[in-house]
């Protein structure tokens, strides 16, 4: 399991090579997130800033990771997530499974993205160009 907060996404090539794959191991997928051009009530966003409590997030990612080995028995995981400034179209977060066959990789990364935003606390603030705001907190 891998799980790193950093001011620059390594390359893709270097993501991959730190996935620890069984001898039993089918397939590995990444999920790549990119910096939308518009927000959800499609106003322009001008870019994202993201923060994170580093140590409890490294914490929460191990449970979900650890929980989805029971549930989907995945090999391994990995959470690369930019932190900082990102400006449209550049990749800020890439999550990674690998498992034994793709229905229980497709399953895993579907409920591993989703966990990641809702559990790990790695907090957005959008940028647009009528305002900025903390995304997922109420005003």
């Amino acid at each position: 399991m891998m799980f790193k907060l950093c001011d620059k996404l390594p390359s893709f090539s270097e993501i991959i090579s730190h996935l620890s794959l069984k001898e039993d191991t089918g397939c590995f997928i990444v999920f790549t997130g990119v910096v939308r051009a518009f927000s959800e009530n499609g106003e322009k966003v001008l870019y994202l800033y993201y923060e994170a409590n580093e140590e409890l997030a490294a914490k929460v990612f191990d449970e979900i990771v650890k929980d989805l080995k029971k549930k989907y028995g995945i090999h391994d995981a990995f959470l690369y997530h930019k932190i900082g400034k990102a400006h449209v179209g550049e990749k800020v977060m890439y999550v990674g499974v690998a498992s034994k066959r793709r229905r229980e990789a497709f399953n895993a990364i579907q409920e591993l993205v989703e966990r990641i935003k809702k559990e790990v606390p790695i907090w957005k603030k959008e940028v647009t160009e009528s305002r900025e705001y903390w995304v997922g907190v109420e005003e």
